[in-house]
Protein backbone atom coordinates (compact mmCIF):
# COMPACT_ATOMS: atom_id res chain seq x y z
CA UNK A 1 0.00 0.00 0.00
CA UNK A 2 1.39 3.52 -0.76
CA UNK A 3 1.69 5.86 1.30
CA UNK A 4 -1.75 8.35 -0.02
CA UNK A 5 -3.81 4.79 0.69
CA UNK A 6 -2.33 4.05 4.09
CA UNK A 7 -2.64 7.18 4.95
CA UNK A 8 -6.58 7.20 3.81
CA UNK A 9 -7.22 4.35 5.99
CA UNK A 10 -5.79 5.66 8.91
CA UNK A 11 -8.10 8.62 8.57
CA UNK A 12 -11.32 6.55 7.57
CA UNK A 13 -10.31 3.84 10.41
CA UNK A 14 -9.68 7.02 12.71
CA UNK A 15 -13.18 8.74 12.00
CA UNK A 16 -15.13 5.45 12.25
CA UNK A 17 -13.46 4.88 15.48
CA UNK A 18 -14.06 7.65 17.79
CA UNK A 19 -17.57 7.97 16.67
CA UNK A 20 -19.88 7.16 19.43
CA UNK A 21 -21.57 4.06 19.71
CA UNK A 22 -22.73 0.84 21.35
CA UNK A 23 -19.20 -0.24 22.47
CA UNK A 24 -18.10 3.04 23.49
CA UNK A 25 -20.90 3.76 25.79
CA UNK A 26 -20.79 0.03 27.37
CA UNK A 27 -16.44 1.00 28.27
CA UNK A 28 -17.81 4.38 29.81
CA UNK A 29 -20.07 2.77 31.89
CA UNK A 30 -18.30 0.33 33.07
CA UNK A 31 -15.34 3.22 33.82
CA UNK A 32 -17.86 5.09 35.58
CA UNK A 33 -19.36 2.10 37.82
CA UNK A 34 -15.88 0.58 38.76
CA UNK A 35 -12.83 3.19 37.87
CA UNK A 36 -10.33 3.28 35.06
CA UNK A 37 -9.37 -0.44 35.89
CA UNK A 38 -11.98 -1.34 34.63
CA UNK A 39 -12.74 0.59 31.28
CA UNK A 40 -9.05 -0.71 30.44
CA UNK A 41 -10.28 -4.52 31.03
CA UNK A 42 -13.01 -3.78 28.86
CA UNK A 43 -11.27 -2.18 26.05
CA UNK A 44 -8.85 -5.02 26.00
CA UNK A 45 -11.76 -7.65 25.57
CA UNK A 46 -13.33 -5.86 23.09
CA UNK A 47 -9.89 -5.15 20.87
CA UNK A 48 -8.99 -9.00 21.32
CA UNK A 49 -12.46 -9.56 19.82
CA UNK A 50 -12.58 -7.34 17.23
CA UNK A 51 -8.60 -8.71 15.95
CA UNK A 52 -10.01 -12.20 15.52
CA UNK A 53 -12.80 -11.10 13.82
CA UNK A 54 -10.24 -9.24 11.42
CA UNK A 55 -8.58 -12.36 11.12
CA UNK A 56 -11.27 -14.66 10.15
CA UNK A 57 -11.99 -11.90 7.95
CA UNK A 58 -8.61 -11.64 6.40
CA UNK A 59 -8.78 -15.28 5.93
CA UNK A 60 -11.83 -15.29 3.79
CA UNK A 61 -10.52 -12.45 1.86
CA UNK A 62 -7.67 -14.06 0.76
CA UNK A 63 -9.27 -17.56 0.02
CA UNK A 64 -11.96 -15.42 -2.10
CA UNK A 65 -8.97 -13.97 -4.15
CA UNK A 66 -7.29 -16.97 -4.74
CA UNK A 67 -10.19 -18.70 -6.28
CA UNK A 68 -11.18 -15.84 -8.80
CA UNK A 69 -10.64 -12.38 -9.43
CA UNK A 70 -13.50 -11.27 -9.96
CA UNK A 71 -15.25 -13.10 -7.30
CA UNK A 72 -13.08 -10.34 -4.90
CA UNK A 73 -14.51 -7.83 -7.39
CA UNK A 74 -18.19 -9.31 -6.67
CA UNK A 75 -17.45 -8.88 -3.09
CA UNK A 76 -16.07 -5.40 -3.24
CA UNK A 77 -19.21 -4.28 -4.86
CA UNK A 78 -21.72 -6.48 -2.16
CA UNK A 79 -19.37 -4.69 0.25
CA UNK A 80 -20.22 -1.38 -0.97
CA UNK A 81 -23.76 -1.71 -0.51
CA UNK A 82 -23.52 -3.23 3.19
CA UNK A 83 -21.60 0.13 3.53
CA UNK A 84 -24.81 1.95 1.80
CA UNK A 85 -26.58 0.07 4.45
CA UNK A 86 -24.44 0.51 7.64
CA UNK A 87 -24.73 4.43 6.84
CA UNK A 88 -28.60 4.67 6.55
CA UNK A 89 -28.86 2.45 10.10
CA UNK A 90 -26.22 4.93 11.48
CA UNK A 91 -28.41 7.78 10.46
CA UNK A 92 -31.48 6.36 11.57
CA UNK A 93 -30.04 4.58 14.58
CA UNK A 94 -32.23 5.82 18.32
CA UNK A 95 -29.62 7.09 20.63
CA UNK A 96 -27.58 3.89 22.01
CA UNK A 97 -29.17 2.49 24.97
CA UNK A 98 -27.24 2.84 28.69
CA UNK A 99 -26.59 6.39 29.81
CA UNK A 100 -23.06 6.64 31.08
CA UNK A 101 -23.34 6.41 34.94
CA UNK A 102 -26.38 4.04 34.77
CA UNK A 103 -25.81 1.65 37.77
CA UNK A 104 -24.29 -1.50 36.54
CA UNK A 105 -23.02 -4.58 38.67
CA UNK A 106 -19.48 -4.48 39.94
CA UNK A 107 -17.31 -7.16 37.77
CA UNK A 108 -13.82 -8.70 37.88
CA UNK A 109 -11.41 -6.95 35.54
CA UNK A 110 -10.71 -10.33 34.09
CA UNK A 111 -14.24 -10.82 33.76
CA UNK A 112 -14.55 -7.80 31.53
CA UNK A 113 -11.98 -8.60 29.56
CA UNK A 114 -13.74 -11.98 29.04
CA UNK A 115 -17.24 -10.31 28.56
CA UNK A 116 -15.77 -8.05 25.87
CA UNK A 117 -13.69 -10.39 24.10
CA UNK A 118 -16.83 -12.75 23.42
CA UNK A 119 -19.57 -9.90 22.84
CA UNK A 120 -17.45 -8.89 19.88
CA UNK A 121 -16.28 -12.31 18.77
CA UNK A 122 -19.78 -13.21 18.60
CA UNK A 123 -21.08 -10.33 16.55
CA UNK A 124 -21.28 -11.48 13.13
CA UNK A 125 -21.46 -7.68 11.94
CA UNK A 126 -17.65 -7.34 13.13
CA UNK A 127 -16.82 -9.89 10.54
CA UNK A 128 -18.79 -8.69 8.01
CA UNK A 129 -17.86 -4.94 8.45
CA UNK A 130 -14.36 -5.93 8.17
CA UNK A 131 -15.06 -7.53 5.02
CA UNK A 132 -17.23 -4.93 3.17
CA UNK A 133 -14.00 -2.40 4.77
CA UNK A 134 -10.86 -4.23 3.97
CA UNK A 135 -10.90 -5.12 0.23
CA UNK A 136 -11.03 -1.40 -1.38
CA UNK A 137 -7.36 -0.48 0.41
CA UNK A 138 -6.03 -3.92 -0.44
CA UNK A 139 -3.86 -3.96 -4.23
CA UNK A 140 -5.36 -7.57 -6.00
CA UNK A 141 -2.39 -8.06 -7.74
CA UNK A 142 -0.15 -8.76 -4.25
CA UNK A 143 -0.67 -11.40 -2.03
CA UNK A 144 -4.32 -10.75 0.21
CA UNK A 145 -3.65 -12.30 3.68
CA UNK A 146 -1.01 -10.17 4.85
CA UNK A 147 -2.77 -7.22 3.19
CA UNK A 148 -5.76 -8.27 5.13
CA UNK A 149 -4.24 -9.03 8.75
CA UNK A 150 -2.22 -6.10 8.54
CA UNK A 151 -5.01 -3.38 7.70
CA UNK A 152 -7.33 -5.25 10.36
CA UNK A 153 -4.46 -5.02 12.68
CA UNK A 154 -4.25 -1.92 12.14
CA UNK A 155 -7.84 -0.43 12.54
CA UNK A 156 -8.04 -2.67 15.94
CA UNK A 157 -5.18 -0.83 16.83
CA UNK A 158 -6.39 2.63 16.18
CA UNK A 159 -10.43 1.39 17.90
CA UNK A 160 -8.21 0.50 21.11
CA UNK A 161 -6.57 3.85 21.27
CA UNK A 162 -9.63 5.78 20.98
CA UNK A 163 -11.56 3.91 23.89
CA UNK A 164 -9.08 4.08 25.99
CA UNK A 165 -9.13 7.84 25.68
CA UNK A 166 -12.98 7.59 26.09
CA UNK A 167 -11.38 5.57 29.59
CA UNK A 168 -9.18 8.06 30.09
CA UNK A 169 -11.61 11.13 29.89
CA UNK A 170 -14.63 9.49 31.39
CA UNK A 171 -12.57 8.26 34.89
CA UNK A 172 -11.62 11.95 34.98
CA UNK A 173 -14.83 13.60 34.13
CA UNK A 174 -17.22 11.61 35.94
CA UNK A 175 -18.86 13.79 37.92
CA UNK A 176 -19.50 15.97 34.94
CA UNK A 177 -20.03 13.53 32.89
CA UNK A 178 -22.84 12.08 34.37
CA UNK A 179 -24.10 15.01 35.84
CA UNK A 180 -24.85 16.16 32.18
CA UNK A 181 -25.47 13.09 30.16
CA UNK A 182 -28.51 14.56 28.40
CA UNK A 183 -26.34 17.34 27.05
CA UNK A 184 -24.17 15.02 25.23
CA UNK A 185 -27.73 14.53 22.90
CA UNK A 186 -26.78 17.61 20.85
CA UNK A 187 -23.76 16.26 19.81
CA UNK A 188 -25.46 13.05 17.96
CA UNK A 189 -26.93 13.84 15.35
CA UNK A 190 -23.86 15.43 13.98
CA UNK A 191 -21.42 12.65 15.11
CA UNK A 192 -24.47 10.21 13.08
CA UNK A 193 -24.17 12.07 10.16
CA UNK A 194 -20.21 12.40 9.93
CA UNK A 195 -20.20 8.49 10.27
CA UNK A 196 -22.90 7.96 7.65
CA UNK A 197 -20.95 10.08 5.86
CA UNK A 198 -17.61 8.04 6.13
CA UNK A 199 -19.39 4.77 5.34
CA UNK A 200 -20.84 6.28 1.54
CA UNK A 201 -17.32 7.48 1.01
CA UNK A 202 -16.15 3.99 1.57
CA UNK A 203 -18.97 2.60 -0.17
CA UNK A 204 -18.23 4.32 -3.42
CA UNK A 205 -14.58 4.12 -3.22
CA UNK A 206 -15.66 -0.18 -3.14
CA UNK A 207 -17.83 0.30 -6.12
CA UNK A 208 -14.52 1.82 -8.01
CA UNK A 209 -12.66 -0.61 -7.17
CA UNK A 210 -14.92 -3.25 -7.92
CA UNK A 211 -15.42 -1.65 -11.06
CA UNK A 212 -11.69 -1.39 -11.69
CA UNK A 213 -11.16 -4.92 -10.98
CA UNK A 214 -13.45 -6.17 -12.98
CA UNK A 215 -12.39 -4.57 -15.92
Amino acid sequence: MDGAALAAFMVASTVLAVTPGPGVVYIVTRTLAQGRAAGFASVAGVALGNLLNAAAAALGLAALLAVSRWAFALLQVVGALYLFWLAVRVWRAPPPAGAAGATVPAMAPWTLFRDGAVVALLNPKTALFFAAFLPQFMDARQPALPQALALGALFVLIAACSDALYVAAAARMAPWLVGRGAARGNARPRARLATAAVYITLGLGSLYAGWRQAR
